[in-house]
């Protein structure tokens, strides 16, 4: 049955905007006390004055819910790039790194990346789910109602498809959308007896084949990097997953320029991190269709600098934001709060924000037909603040937090 969703105060339906380049708050469309209809099938039927299609819904018996305080609605946000399937804690980590200690140093007492592996190897399938749902919920609290998560901390064929498949299952589970990314390929395991080449050649010729069969995720990321994989052992690797059908998205530029360019030789997604570059990889990326995706979860976890998000804009690139939540250099996982701090550093405009949240965080996942605006045919998919300006919710700097979120037209948080 169809669905009136109203009265909001205003809504934002991040419709008709550029997908590259800068934004004012001026191009924004924001109706006033407006309602949505949602069909059967959780797709934005109709939107319009709530008063006008009131009168529709008590001709044709629709159900209505009545939105009783000043709200302003966004689409529902989109968390492009996240690592929320982890065993163990990283907070030794974090502690040493707050401290003084380097990346290497904590890694020689036996931190990083790979004490995660080892945790995450060691926790139950049980135990993965359960704490990856409770990661969904906190994040559909904050308005989030897609999101990616990421392999990486399995680093062997046996692990990896075991986490895909855990991934897969809390997808089931969770109201949220979950888009799975196969991510093997983070850095080479303690435990594998070779080279980083042959490591590679490993996942490309016996992980990925069965993630493939399985179903298990229709994308495969790469971390590129003096600590990973140089960028000539990832051109091989990603070559590879594209002849099998991956579409491709890689962590690059985070401490050193240049491997974007490989993001963009390749055609990938997106092009994640970007902390390190510079003038001549973001105007690459601006020519491109690879979206920029800033982290600044990870800028804030580690102490470093942000992503160049406003030269980005103003070369001309599509800038997404994601929280990158994973144990290690980001463990805060709130999107909102850090966007709004990102943003202040960075000038980005409320509407430059919102749209790297929603619509063109959408695109990083090939998903833009389908979420990221209010329009028509689209998922009903929104996130409803306890405010009656829109400007109200970056101000608050993440604290205003949202009293209502719709998925597919289901209430979901109240």
């Amino acid at each position: 049955m169809s669905k009136l969703i109203g009265p909001f105060t205003q809504l934002l339906t991040m419709k008709g905007l550029n997908l590259k380049g800068s934004l004012k708050d001026e191009q924004l469309e924001i109706l006033s006390d407006a309602g949505i209809v949602s069909d059967s099938e959780g797709k934005i039927m109709k939107i319009g004055s709530f008063g006008e299609l009131s009168k529709e819904a008590a001709q044709n018996s629709w159900t209505i819910d009545r939105i009783e305080k000043r709200m302003v609605a966004f689409p529902g946000l989109v968390d492009c790039h996240t690592h929320l399937c982890w065993g163990g804690s990283r907070a030794r980590d974090y502690a040493m790194r707050i401290a003084g200690k380097s990346y290497i140093e904590i890694a020689k007492q036996g931190g990083g990346i790979l004490d995660t592996v080892r945790s995450t190897r060691a926790a139950s399938n049980e135990i993965l789910e359960r704490s990856m749902l409770d990661r969904c919920a906190k994040l559909l609290k904050n308005g989030v109602t897609t999101v990616e998560v990421k392999s990486g901390y399995g680093l062997n064929k046996d692990e990896e498809l075991r986490h895909l498949k855990v991934i897969q299952s809390a997808g089931r589970k969770t109201k949220l959308d979950v888009v799975s990314t196969c991510l093997s390929a983070h850095m080479k395991p303690h435990d594998f007896n070779g080279t980083q080449s042959e490591y590679l050649k490993h996942c490309a010729g016996n992980i990925l084949p069965e993630v493939k069969a399985q179903n298990l995720s229709k994308r495969v990321d790469i971390f590129v990097e003096e600590s990973a994989f140089s960028i000539e052992e990832a051109r091989v690797y990603l070559e590879a997953a594209k002849k099998l059908g991956f579409e491709l998205t890689l962590h690059v530029d985070q401490f050193t320029a240049g491997s974007s360019l490989l993001a963009v030789e390749l055609g990938a997604k997106s092009a994640d991190h970007l902390e390190a570059s510079t003038q001549k990889e973001i105007e690459a990326l601006a020519k491109s269709n690879t979206v920029a995706v800033a982290l600044p979860g990870a800028s804030l976890g580690l102490g470093c600098s942000f992503t160049p998000a406003r030269k980005l804009l103003d070369q001309g690139a599509t800038l997404a934001i994601a929280s990158d939540w994973n144990p290690g250099s980001a463990p805060m996982g709130d999107l909102l709060t850090q966007a709004a701090i990102f943003g202040t550093y960075q000038k980005l405009s409320t509407a430059e924000t919102f749209a790297a949240l929603t619509f063109r965080a959408a695109k990083a996942l090939g998903l833009e037909k389908t979420i990221g605006s209010i329009e028509e045919k689209k998922q009903c998919d929104l996130t409803a603040f306890p405010a009656d300006d829109y400007r109200q919710v970056l101000y608050h700097q993440g604290q205003l937090r949202p009293a209502q979120v719709w998925k597919k037209g289901e209430q979901l948080h109240d």
